[in-house]
């Protein structure tokens, strides 16, 4: 039996049929994704034209390879996006599985899928020690909590010892590189790492992430998607952007500041900042519900949580327009 679906942040059809207008007319704030994204580069006719070949996958994962700061030699699998590599785990294997949450609800379900016994720690000291497979995210959706790179390698050894494997999901590392297990995961057995594109580029839409981890591990995910797996307009833009360390800068500095941003507007609201990453925040509110409604009503979507009722996340507002249009909304919800 199938675990049920899981809700995600981005409903904006839902939304709006719940709450009317047209999708165009809505500020979304539910996903953590970069609302500016990062420049289109000129692609040529001929990648919209041919199946992508291994001369374009190659060029996208080496230049993945370096922005990930792997050893000499080593590249990661590209893969349709972290979210299609998540529902392929089942192929590490049956097993025990913890999963450190709250966090990203999909890994539960996939394992639950596969026919693995899931359970959720609290934390790393919560651990039974008695897991095949345990997952990270790190930073952590949607509280933020981080996890420091020897913790995670003294917890991938124990792993390793008894046949294990950690899955630590980097979806939002791109600010705290000091945290990325990549380089290690890709020399080290029982490891694997999960990248995401398009949430720092903001190019979401295409569909593109990354696992890390020894090749056998990534031969067998890649039998799995089969050929022609990533679109060579994804393949193009990935190579384009990581490929660009000036770009890089100029978007870790852009979200920076969008994030300060959204803080002060939420400061000056009153409301109360728990956690988050640099592409949301988190809030704590006894009335949750019904400020989630209220700004529903007002044509702006943030993030609730059935497991947390008193949570709502907020991704980021893209420019002053959008931040004075959150910020009255608030306003009014809250009766401030």
């Amino acid at each position: 039996m199938k675990a049920a679906c899981v809700e995600h942040g981005g409903g904006l059809f839902a939304a709006s049929r719940l709450f009317g207008g047209a999708p165009s007319d809505w500020l979304d704030l539910s996903t953590g994704v970069n609302p500016a994204p990062a420049p289109i580069p000129a692609i040529p006719p001929h990648v919209w034209n041919r199946l992508p070949d291994d001369d374009l996958m190659n060029e996208a994962c080496v230049a993945a390879a370096r922005y990930f700061d792997l050893p000499p030699g080593k590249t990661p699998l590209a893969a349709p996006g972290s979210q299609s590599i998540i529902q392929h785990l089942g192929l590490l294997g049956p097993g025990k599985v913890a999963i450190l949450g709250p966090t990203y609800a999909e890994y539960e379900c996939s394992f639950a899928n596969s026919g693995n016994p899931v359970e959720i720690a609290p934390s790393l000291d919560g651990l039974a020690g008695d897991e095949r497979i345990v997952v990270v995210v790190n930073p952590n959706n949607p509280d933020g909590r981080t996890y420091e790179r020897r913790q995670l390698e003294t917890l991938a050894t124990d792993l390793a010892s008894r046949d294990g494997c950690l899955i630590v999901d980097e979806a939002f590392c791109d600010l705290t590189p000091e945290l990325s297990m990549a380089p290690y995961a890709s020399t080290t057995d029982g490891v694997v790492v999960l990248r995401s594109f398009g949430k720092f580029s903001g190019l979401a839409g295409l569909r593109l992430g990354f696992a890390i981890a020894e090749q056998p591990v990534l031969d067998r995910f890649g039998e799995a998607f089969g050929p022609w797996a990533v679109s060579g307009p994804a393949l193009a833009i990935a190579a384009a952007v990581y490929s660009d360390a000036e770009l890089a800068h100029r978007i870790r500095s852009d979200i920076r500041q969008l994030r300060a941003k959204l803080s002060e507007t939420l400061n000056a609201c009153g409301l109360e900042t728990v956690g988050g990453t640099d592409l949301f925040a988190l809030v704590r509110s006894q009335n949750a519900e019904r400020l989630y409604e209220s700004l529903g009503r007002r044509h702006i979507l943030v993030r609730k949580f059935d497991y947390a009722p008193d949570w709502l996340r907020f991704g980021l507002p893209r420019d002053e327009a959008e931040r004075r249009r959150l910020h009255s909304a608030l306003t009014e919800a809250l009766g401030n």
